[in-house]
Parts: structure tokens; sequence; C-alpha cells
């Protein structure tokens, strides 16, 4: 029996050239729902509950029609230019090989769900918004964030759901730009420094783990 491989891939600065969470407050800015404050707390937030909540309070509260148009809006406009040939050739290597793949990110589901699937891939780790009983957004994050060590958790519970481990792949790839996902990259037999950050970049090389630069 052929022993399948996990890839997993961070998303910001990773697959996109950018940061769809930052782009979305700058975004939620441009169209009125939010003032210039909310896009100076997204660039310095460190407290992932707080900002979660902060960040969700711009557009919880419109209509589902209201936030679906916003999104749409922003796909178009914003991530869809960000896109690159490259990377989407990238996850279909990994998916016509027959791995298991995923996007972790630490960017809640709402504003990377769309994304994923503009990627075609759709098993999405992310932030998890509680919801109420009606299933609007509270502000609050279920479970735990997919943030740091909290991304290996995550992909835990998620291989367990799925009836598999760590142990259970031949080779694990993941891919990030982020020193954040160090405790994830860790757990790789074969991680890559993509478009890595200069603390990532100084750890890979020390550690000569392999680098990809999808977007020079």
């Amino acid at each position: 029996m052929t022993v399948r491989n996990l890839t997993l891939f961070d998303l910001d600065g990773t697959l996109i050239p950018g940061d769809s969470d930052h782009a979305f407050g700058e975004f939620m800015v441009g169209i009125g729902w939010a003032d210039e404050f909310y896009a100076t707390y997204v660039a310095g937030a460190l407290d992932v509950h707080a900002y979660v909540d902060f960040a969700t309070s711009v557009w919880r509260e419109r209509t589902p029609q209201e936030q679906a148009a916003a999104h749409a809006r922003f796909m178009r406009e914003v991530i869809v230019p960000m896109i690159h040939p490259q990377a989407l050739a990238l996850v279909k290597q990994h998916q016509d090989a027959g791995d298991l793949v995923a996007i972790v990110t630490a960017t809640n589901e709402f504003v990377t769900r769309p994304i994923a699937q503009a990627f075609g891939v759709p098993e999405l780790l992310a932030i998890e918004l509680e919801r109420d009983a009606a299933g609007a957004v509270t502000g609050a994050i279920k479970g735990v964030p997919t943030y740091q060590h909290g991304k290996v958790t995550r992909v835990g519970q998620w291989l367990e759901r799925k009836g598999a481990g760590w142990d259970d792949f031949g080779r694990v790839t993941v891919y990030s730009d982020s020193i954040n996902d160090l405790p994830l990259m860790e757990r790789a037999t074969d991680p890559v420094a993509t478009n890595p950050s200069a603390a990532l970049d100084a750890v890979a090389t020390e550690r000569g783990w392999r680098f990809l630069r999808l977007f020079e």
C-alpha cells in the first residue's frame, strides 16, 4: 500500500504576497465600515482573542447578505490580484501527487475560507469563530486558535478526526514565511521556508532547510 504524504500551507505571505487579515481591515476602512483607528489596531494587535473580538465587531452586526457582498468585493478587488499562477501550481502539484493538503492560517475562517476555495483547497484550518444559537458571530474564538503552537494542536486534532496521526505519513511538508510557524515546521520532515521573513530565514539557513521564493 502506498503511504500518503501530508502537505500544509500557511496562507498570508506564503501562498499570497500579503496579509489577508490586515488587508481585510484596510478594506473595511475603505468601504466605510470602520475608521482609521481600526487599521491602526490591526497593524499593532498582538492578543489574538482581543484582536478577533475587535476585528469581527466591524462586520458581525451586518446582515449575512451584506457580509457576503462585502467579502465578494474584497475577493475581487484585493485577493484575486494576489493569487499568482505559481502559487496555484504549487498547490495543484501536491494535490495531483495525492497528498493530503490543507491551508493552516492564523487568520479567521470568515476572511480565509473563500481564499482557500480560490486555491481549490477544501481543508482549511483557521481561527474558528464562536457563533450563538442563531448562528451569528459573537466575537469570541471557538477552540484553539491556529497561532504558533496552536497550529500544531489543531492539525493534530484534524488528523485525529480523520483517523490518522503525524507518523502515518511518508512525508510531512510545511510551507511558511513566518517565524510564528516554527512549531509547525519543526513537526515536518520537509520544512520549506517560503518567501521567509528575516527571522525565519536565519533559522532555516542554520538548520539547512529548503527555501522557496514564489514572488520574486
